[in-house]
């Protein structure tokens, strides 16, 4: 898969694209990571469902969606001649909902690749998502694999003590890519009602305050596989771009700052350029990895 430039829109912050359509343009983006879509339709969590941090923000959505079959039949006929790679993030609570939900995108002509949620919780094994574990990781991916013929990204939870030995799990296990890092676990509390601002008490924390961790993890993934490493975590302007492809990412992709600034993804894209020729750069690639 090629990207027009390496600058893509994370799960769950832009929708279809269809609500950013109005405020950018599409084509000047690398590609666009649509919203996460499950076998079945998903209600997501009772509100409140999001807080705002200190440098980010909390959320427990629960992925929200109306399924792959409502998807197939009236959002992708909407963005499927979108002039920019639009890929589907598949998450699931079992290996054959991954399955099943993989091998109906796969029929879709115009979707060029899926990122794969291993963050979810495994419902048949206690609630343990798929990527805390190697031997889960492979699992999901693997089955995914054998019935999923485009490009294969796989989204790694940070929520572990080794991610390079989960990475190199999904790589052997068929992953042409990996995008990281998915949100950190954290929570946040009411001090005056004395109760947590999240309905379910816990939630994924992204925003700028995550943008360490997410290079430091891309550092680490670069260095131990040989796949294309997507980047994302924090981003919201060039400078935070360069870091991540400095640290060995080969694209990025741009989510909670979209929430501030619908068109900073096209921003960042822009300037990525004029920082290059600035630096006397004739090309992104000499600066991937440069501090591996």
């Amino acid at each position: 898969m090629e990207l027009k430039n390496p600058v893509m829109t994370a799960s769950g912050t832009f929708g279809y694209g269809t609500e950013y359509a109005d405020l950018i343009d599409l084509a000047d983006l690398g590609g666009i990571i649509v919203k996460g879509t499950t076998l079945h339709p998903r209600e997501g969590n009772a509100y409140p469902r999001m807080a705002e941090t200190a440098q980010g923000m909390l959320n427990c959505v629960g992925l929200q969606n109306k399924g792959v079959d409502y998807f197939c039949k009236h959002i992708y006929p909407v963005i499927k001649d979108y002039d920019t790679n639009i890929i589907v993030n598949v998450s699931g609570s079992s290996i054959e909902d991954y399955v099943e939900c993989a091998r109906r995108i796969d029929e879709l002509e115009q979707i060029p690749a899926i990122e794969l949620n291993i963050s979810c919780p495994n419902v048949k094994q206690g609630g343990m998502a798929f990527g805390v574990t190697t031997q889960g990781a492979a699992s999901v991916v693997k089955a995914v694999r054998e019935v999923y013929h485009k490009p294969l990204i796989v989204k790694l939870s940070p929520n572990v003590t080794n991610i390079s030995d989960i990475a190199l799990a999904a790589e052997d296990s068929g992953a042409d890519a990996l995008s990281l890092i998915n949100t950190l676990m954290g929570m946040a509390i009411d001090i005056e009602r004395r109760c947590p601002k999240l309905s379910i008490c816990t939630g994924g924390l992204s925003g700028p305050a995550v943008k360490p961790v997410a290079v430091r993890c891309v550092w680490q993934v670069a260095k131990a596989v040989k796949v294309p490493v997507i980047g994302l975590g924090g981003i919201s302007s060039v400078e935070d771009a360069i870091e991540f492809f400095m640290a060995g990412a080969s694209a990025i992709q741009i989510g909670t700052a979209n929430f501030i600034d619908p068109t900073i993804s096209v921003k960042v894209a822009k300037g990525i350029g004029k920082w290059l020729d600035d630096h006397k750069y004739k090309d992104i690639n000499e600066i991937v990895g440069a501090v591996i």
